[in-house]
């Protein structure tokens, strides 16, 4: 399907196509379990010699519709729903790196995921070296060592929101014989597909724009199938040499271009469990089928707001990617052309305290912890999402301290905007 149709109509069609009698609306298969006439029939599926599904911690028929479409979407193998972003960043780490293995990861990421890569999987045992995305190739090329699994990266990220050169950070993952993995969340693939441009596994957060209306926590990891692991089986011995624990299976061998995901879904998700609900990949469903129409309002929207911010005199900085003298605005017309995402970050003058008196001021653009769904939004980041972070940590992840993070929602511009003028002439 992903070769037949354009992006709006995968979004509708993809993932589930009913057979005669069937229900037309991708049904929520709300089971733990699944029946079997055979004790053979179910041994072929716990040994992965047949394809199916008997327990939904592993596989699910809603789940897996909805990890298809959004293989499809980014012109993917495979994918595989998770319970959370965050648990997609780690399955996507963890399933190529293990006890004494480094990777390399661009400082401009999201805090949580900064904290789970620099602390938590520290560990695990799994170092990583964080460098500054804009760095030369040199320099990145020099945090590599002989352990080195992966490269890993955000489109556009959170809240900093620096374009990622993907082709750039692709030819230096590729020199090293390393894939690299990207966080594809803010963009989505109706504005970016980060395969296209070299990167060779990308996650997203689908709690953000994908599923859209703040109803359902979840993540995706999505595989291209491009990366050839046996060129690089000493590295990627998980993948390349037999698992004990599936009878010596070799998963490259036994599944090709959908070992990847396989391996996470066989090895990973059945003895960590970080499954989505039945229910939430229903809901994040209903989400994709809009995410072709909602996309470009939330740029309109943020391009019209990011350009009156950046004339207001009460305004210090903004920072959006659509506005021409941004730093990154040459790097999204070449990654982005149809816009980026509805998120902005700017600061006001008179610095933190100015900053929470005019969230504070807000009407309907409420504050939440969240960010990229259909409502208008805001948030403080140092107070925050990034509260962990020391100052040093902060502005090494990119955020100042006065950084006010805004997702535009999809409302109508003009309230958008008269909302945010009153509050910063409270």
């Amino acid at each position: 399907m992903a070769k037949q149709f354009k992006p709006e109509t995968l979004c509708v069609q993809a993932g589930w196509t009913p057979k005669k009698g069937e229900p037309r609306v991708l049904p929520i298969y709300q089971s733990t379990t699944f029946k079997y006439d055979t004790s053979e029939q179910m041994a072929r599926l716990f040994d992965l010699e047949d394809s199916g599904y008997f327990y939904t911690r592993l596989q699910n028929p809603t789940n897996d519709a909805v990890a298809a479409k959004i293989a499809a979407l980014e012109g993917g193998v495979a994918a595989m729903l998770t319970s959370s972003g965050q648990a997609a960043n780690f399955y996507a780490i963890f399933n190529i790196c293990q006890a004494g293995d480094h990777f390399v990861c661009s400082s401009a990421i999201y805090g949580g995921t900064f904290n789970l890569f620099g602390v938590t999987m520290k560990k695990l045992g799994i170092d990583v070296t964080f460098v500054t995305p804009d760095a030369s190739e040199e320099e990145i090329s020099a945090a590599f060592k002989p352990n080195t699994k992966a490269l890993f990266g955000e489109t556009v990220s959170n809240p900093s929101l620096e374009v990622l050169d993907i082709e750039k950070f692709a030819r230096i993952a590729h020199n090293h014989g390393v894939p690299l993995i990207v966080d594809n969340t803010f963009p989505t693939p109706i504005n970016c597909r980060p395969f296209e441009w070299g990167a060779d596994i990308v996650v997203h957060s689908t709690t953000k724009y994908m599923d859209g209306h703040a109803t359902s926590i979840g993540g995706c990891i999505v595989d291209s199938g491009n990366f050839d692991w046996d060129a690089h089986a000493d590295k990627f011995p998980g993948l390349c040499t037999p698992d004990e624990s599936y009878h010596g299976l070799t998963y490259t061998k036994a599944f090709g271009k959908g070992a990847y995901i396989t391996k996470a879904t066989a090895q990973l998700m059945r003895d960590l469990g970080s499954i989505q609900s039945p229910q939430n990949a229903f809901l994040l469903n209903l989400g994709l089928e809009t995410l072709h129409l909602r996309m470009p309002q939330h740029c309109r929207n943020a391009q019209k707001v990011a350009e009156f911010l950046s004339k207001n005199e009460k305004v210090a900085w903004v920072n959006y990617c659509g506005l021409p003298d941004n730093k990154y605005y040459a790097l999204a017309q070449k990654y982005m052309p149809n816009g980026s995402c509805g998120v902005i970050s700017f600061g006001l003058k008179g610095g933190r305290d100015v900053s929470i008196k005019f969230m504070d001021s807000l009407e309907f653009i409420a504050i939440v912890t969240h960010v990229a769904d259909a409502r208008s939004c805001v948030l403080h980041p140092a107070s925050h999402t990034h509260r962990q972070l020391t100052d040093e940590q902060l502005l090494e992840a990119g955020v100042r301290p006065d950084l006010i993070r805004l997702s535009v929602g999809i409302e109508n511009a003009e309230d958008i905007i008269a909302d945010i003028e009153q509050a910063l002439n409270a």
